[in-house]
């Protein structure tokens, strides 16, 4: 797909709002603790393969890399319920990413919000479900504009 919409160019204070929430979820595992850096990459990549976004799925597998994850959880990750290999508490974090991404028609019901909550803090799970909002949000901002997958190099966005 090429690029159909510089929205950069078009957006420039919405996307200084998407970066301000970058650099917070960042903050959120550097100095919050909220959560693993690696597991955040788990789950923007998840998000990303639900919505199809290719610039996402380039970006966060290599990210993912980055951040210290195999090959072996990156392949899996499609079908992490019929795995091993990832912890409970990532597999609460990712059931709590596909429930929000998939909000349309589904209740996110008092049993996942509490094996949720098992594993993250009230401020931990506002700060998972901030980071999912925003990864969503990419995911439709590049699917509708076409940004090109394949280029990004890990490390290339500092937030």
């Amino acid at each position: 797909m090429s690029e159909r919409i510089n929205y950069i160019k078009y957006a420039p204070e919405a996307m200084d709002a998407m970066y301000n929430l970058e650099r917070y979820i960042a903050r959120c595992y550097r100095e919050r603790g909220s959560f693993e850096r690696s597991l955040l990459e788990l789950v923007k990549l998840r998000v990303s393969l639900i919505n199809g976004c290719a610039f996402c799925i380039d970006m966060h597998t290599k990210e993912a890399r980055a951040a210290g994850e195999t090959e072996q959880r990156l392949y899996g990750l499609s079908a992490w319920r019929e795995t091993n290999y990832y912890t409970p508490k990532e597999r609460a974090a990712l059931a709590w990413a596909e429930a929000n991404t998939l909000i349309a028609g589904n209740e996110i019901d008092d049993v996942l919000y509490g094996e949720t909550r098992e594993h993250f803090s009230e401020a931990a799970l506002v700060d998972l479900t901030i980071a999912i909002t925003t990864i969503n949000a990419w995911n439709r901002i590049a699917r509708s504009f076409g940004t090109e997958a394949g280029n990004y190099e890990a490390g290339n966005i500092a937030f």
